[in-house]
Parts: structure tokens; C-alpha cells; sequence
């Protein structure tokens, strides 16, 4: 009687390898989906990209009048006078994706749901944890890392056509070159987008959350439990503190994060180092409380996706 140790090396089935899930990248692929499956995540930043650039061009039409009679005035208005355009022009690039985010977290694991694709994805090997963290790193992640590179592209085009524009009216570009920042304004844009993503985690975290678990109208569960708090504590107590906790959130990244008084004649623009607080940032305790809830929510989410069904 035969054994298997007796059967030939030669004639023995080949040894299937388990495979390899590392080399295959799944978070990579999974936020590769994302943007293939929610083309507003590249258009919608692109489209208002282009607007403001054709806007502000536009205005470089009186841009050589403005350069002559920048001597009339002092030192400080001048400066904000020239870099105001430049400094401004990121931040509907970057409020915009913003918005983007909020819009894309609501329908992120809700509209998967609904439109039965679940059933598909949860069919291949990738876990819900992952699913759940490439969704969140679209707002925390890439949208930033876009509306940051085309601000920056957009400040350039502008710099650039401005100089064309004085030189072709006679005027010297020197004193538009010498205001604008170079190195300093991406650090600053780069500084500012940072914070906000890290003070608004808790807002995508909780709009996640809400996706995974609503059955529809997603919008109306993520607002109305948040409103009837601040309501039923206005009516009950006549206090305003839930209220003032969630202007806190959204407004509060400009406190913590900033040297909000101007200084060196900055007229209110935020364009130098000695305006960032990143010690005073790191050291609020709404950053850290605010992560943690993040945390939470996304732990949540994944737990929902796991156990949920399609609508």
C-alpha cells in the first residue's frame, strides 16, 4: 500500500501561494476608485480654477494704473494693495474643495448602499476598514493636496501674466516681484490647509458615519440631530452653548492656528511665517478632543459597513 510520501516529486499537484495582499496595493487602488467612481473630486476644483484665473486676469486690466499710484500711499496699504489679488486668489480653489468634501462624505457609503454596488465590492478582498479609510482620506487627503497645487498654479499664471501686462504698459514688474512671497506663501497656504483638515476631521468623520447608517436623506440626518440639540437647549435652558460649539468647529482653526492681529503693515493678509501659531494649534484641546471623536466616528462606520445592507 502506498503512501503520499511515495508518490513522485514530479507528479505532485504545485503548491498555490496565498496571495500576496500587500502587493497589490488595496488602499492604493481603493482611493484610485474613488476617483475614477466621483469625477466632481478633480472637475469641480478644476472648474473654479479656471473661473477665478478668468476673473482675476480680467482685473489685471487696471493693474498698471494701480502700480502707478501705489507712492501715494503708506508702506502697509501698499503691500496689500499688490498681494491681495495673489494671496486671495487659492482660497474659492480651497473652500471649494471643501465643499466637494462634505458633499462626497454624505453620499460615500450611503450611495453604495443604494445603488446595490456593495454587494460587488464587499465581494473582493478588501476589508471594510480600508474601504471606510481610503473614503476618508479623499477629504482629508487628496482634496486638499488639489485645491493646494492648483492654488499654487493659478498664483503663478496670474504672476506671470501680470508681469506681461505691466511690462507691455511700461511699467516695471520689480515692485510686484519684491511683495509676493515666493517661499513663504506656499508654506502658509500648505500651514493653513494642514490645520483646517485636521480641525474639520471630526466634521467628515461624523458625515461618514452618517452614511454608513442613514436609509436615505442622508443631509437630513447629518444636520437635523445637531439642530434639535442647540434648539431643545435654547428652549429648555435659554443657553447657547451647543451652538457655540459647532461655530466653535468651524470657525476655531483661524483662532488657534493663527496670529489673527496684523502685523508688519499686513492689513488683515496672512502671508507671513510670524503669523503662524502651530505651539498654540497643537496645544488646544478641541484639536485632540476633535480628533478622537474622528476616531470614533470612523471605527463606527467601519463596524456599520460591515454589518449593513443594501437599501
Amino acid at each position: 500500500m502506498s503512501t503520499p510520501s511515495n508518490v513522485p516529486l514530479d507528479s505532485r499537484p504545485p503548491v498555490v501561494a496565498p496571495p500576496n495582499t500587500a502587493a497589490t496595493r488595496p488602499m492604493y487602488w481603493s482611493i484610485r476608485r474613488e476617483l475614477w467612481e466621483n469625477r466632481s473630486i478633480t472637475i469641480a476644483p478644476l472648474a473654479v480654477a479656471a473661473l477665478v484665473l478668468f476673473g482675476v486676469l480680467i482685473s489685471t486690466i487696471g493693474l498698471p494704473r494701480k502700480m502707478r499710484t501705489l507712492p501715494t500711499l503708506d508702506p502697509a496699504r501698499q503691500h496689500a494693495v499688490v498681494v491681495t489679488p495673489y494671496c486671495m486668489a487659492p482660497a474659492p480653489i480651497i473652500l471649494t474643495t471643501f465643499l466637494v468634501g462634505i458633499f462626497y462624505s454624505l453620499d460615500a457609503l450611503y450611495g453604495e448602499r443604494r445603488d446595490r454596488s456593495i454587494l460587488f465590492w464587499k465581494s473582493l478582498p478588501v476589508s471594510d476598514l480600508t474601504t471606510v479609510l481610503s473614503k476618508a482620506s479623499i477629504p482629508l487627503v487628496v482634496l486638499p493636496l488639489i485645491g493646494f497645487t492648483l492654488g499654487l498654479v493659478v498664483q503663478h499664471i496670474l504672476l506671470l501674466v501680470s508681469t506681461a501686462v505691466l511690462l507691455g504698459n511700461g511699467v516695471s514688474p520689480a515692485r510686484l516681484w519684491a511683495e509676493f512671497r515666493f517661499f513663504q506663501d506656499p508654506l502658509v497656504t500648505f500651514y493653513g490647509l494642514t490645520v483646517h483638515v485636521l480641525w474639520f476631521a471630526p466634521i467628515y468623520g461624523w458625515l461618514l458615519l452618517v452614511s454608513a447608517w442613514a436609509r436615505r436623506t442622508p443631509v437630513l440626518w447629518a444636520a437635523l440631530p445637531l439642530l434639535g440639540v442647540a434648539i431643545v437647549e435654547k428652549l429648555a435652558l435659554n443657553t447657547t452653548h451647543f451652538a457655540s460649539l459647532l461655530r466653535y468647529r468651524v470657525e476655531g482653526a483661524i483662532e488657534e492656528a493663527f496670529v489673527v492681529k496684523p502685523q508688519h503693515g499686513s492689513v488683515g493678509i496672512i502671508d507671513q511665517l510670524s503669523q503662524l501659531d502651530p505651539a498654540r494649534f497643537l496645544s488646544t484641546p478641541g484639536l485632540w478632543i476633535g480628533l478622537a471623536l474622528a476616531a470614533a466616528f470612523l471605527a463606527a462606520a467601519v463596524r456599520l459597513r460591515r454589518h449593513k445592507e443594501p437599501i
